[in-house]
């Protein structure tokens, strides 16, 4: 939906912009430091927002680059960290349910290994 108002508003504000500068079409001049230039001002403004728009573009395009840099770093260590502790968690629960006895008496350590187990569950969601 955010995707969806956002394209409304950049067709709104190009239309906005090109309304105003089909209605300034006297020729201006332009300094380029180097040089001094004659252009119509409908390309002044077209060019100066296209460039604009570009520069804003490429922008995102970087952030969007690095957050998925970011998602992919994050995931290999959230997998590496599982792969780590999945076996210390496997082995205490066989060392705890093994010593118990019965398996129908839940004791403490249980509930721990249970809840340790549950909090695995969630960090890999």
């Amino acid at each position: 939906m955010k995707t969806q108002w956002s394209l409304i508003a950049a067709l709104v504000i190009a239309l906005l912009t090109a309304v105003f500068a089909v209605i300034n079409v006297k020729s201006v001049q332009v300094n380029l430091l180097f040089r001094t230039v004659n252009v119509p001002l409908i390309l002044l403004i077209l060019g100066c927002t296209l460039l604009g728009g570009l520069i804003v573009g490429s922008f995102g395009i970087f952030r969007q680059y690095k957050l998925q840099r970011e998602i992919k770093r994050l995931t290999t260590q959230l997998h590496t960290l599982q792969e780590e502790h999945t076996p210390a968690v496997e082995a205490y629960a066989d060392t705890v349910y093994n010593t118990s006895g019965s398996s129908s008496s839940v004791s403490t350590s249980d509930k721990d290994t249970e809840q340790t187990s549950s909090d695995l569950d969630r960090l890999s969601k």
